[in-house]
């Protein structure tokens, strides 16, 4: 009897003694990005939903220790919430959770301790390193406007000599350097967040070697076969000149003038000699000494 007249008096005086308050609360936060997760509450038959609020150093000391509700993290059933949003400053933060089946509530979970996201865990960027011809090229991991990379390159075997690029904005590849043919370049990054002035540990080294070289012994080949090619074709045609300009140097063909080029063909022009020479032979005669003497005289 007594029992039952103590769980009838709880029901009467308030059921939110029945629903027991989250546990293990607990921050993830890796990359600035923040997580708040507990363990869920177990309620046979029932949906249960959660509800989480933070209070930061001004709630704290100007604001009559209030507390803000995460209006992301408010009735959800999930037991983890992003609540990366609400981390804006780099201060100490407290939050609480708690948990609610119909008008029945709990009371509110507190995170043991304090969070700054000063404390997140920051890992090196993903990176692909790339050799376009003599380019030494780096691609790196998007992690959002609040990162950036400090990136160190050098020839392998000469690490005293190593050269240091910052890259504040990610859009694309990023030229670090024009490489030699024949020795490995070397390349590592690290994050580095200004909001807490922290930088991660360094990505493991990567190594390339420039590709140039085969592509210039080829072209070099193509450009020598062209060469080869060109020259024997042009060779029978540069000798066949050259004939011809010795041959116009050396013994140059005269060029008659029009009064002495003969117009009739060979055989007729002799036809014409030995009548002409016939003819004359007949009008030969051969005249007395007196005759000779008179025609003299007169």
């Amino acid at each position: 009897f007594l029992s039952f007249f103590f769980i009838l008096l709880l029901g009467i005086l308030g059921e939110d003694a029945l629903l027991p308050a989250p546990q293990n609360i607990s921050i993830l936060s890796t990359n600035m990005k923040h997580f708040l997760a507990w363990s869920p509450v177990i309620v046979q038959g029932e949906t249960v939903r959660y509800s989480v609020e933070f209070q930061g150093e001004y709630e704290r000391e100007y604001a009559n220790e209030s507390w803000i509700p995460i209006c992301e993290c408010s009735l959800i059933t999930a037991t983890v919430c992003n609540i990366t949003e609400d981390i804006s400053a780099t201060v100490a933060y407290n939050l609480r959770v708690r948990a609610d089946v119909g008008a029945r509530r709990s009371e509110w979970g507190t995170l043991k301790g304090f969070f700054n996201r000063i404390t997140t865990s920051l890992t090196p960027p993903l990176m692909k390193l790339i050799a376009d011809g003599y380019h030494l090229l780096v691609e790196l991991e998007d992690m959002g406007p609040a990162f950036q990379f400090c990136v160190l390159y050098w020839k392998k075997g000469q690490e005293s000599r190593m050269q240091q690029k910052v890259v504040k904005e990610v859009s694309s590849v990023v030229h670090l350097d024009t490489m030699e043919a024949g020795p490995d370049y070397c390349v590592k990054a690290q994050t580095y967040v200004e909001a807490i002035n922290r930088s991660s540990s360094f990505s493991q080294t990567q190594c390339v070697r420039a590709q140039g070289g085969r592509s210039v012994w080829l072209v070099t080949a193509l450009i020598s076969s062209a060469g080869f090619a060109l020259a024997a074709l042009t060779l029978p045609f540069l000798t066949w000149k050259t004939s011809k300009i010795f041959q116009y140097s050396c013994c140059p063909v005269a060029v008659l003038p029009e009064t002495l080029k003969v117009s009739e063909p060979p055989s007729q022009l002799i036809l014409c000699d030995s009548e002409e020479a016939e003819q004359c032979d007949l009008m030969v005669r051969v005249m007395p000494s007196e005759e000779v003497l008179r025609l003299w005289i007169q």
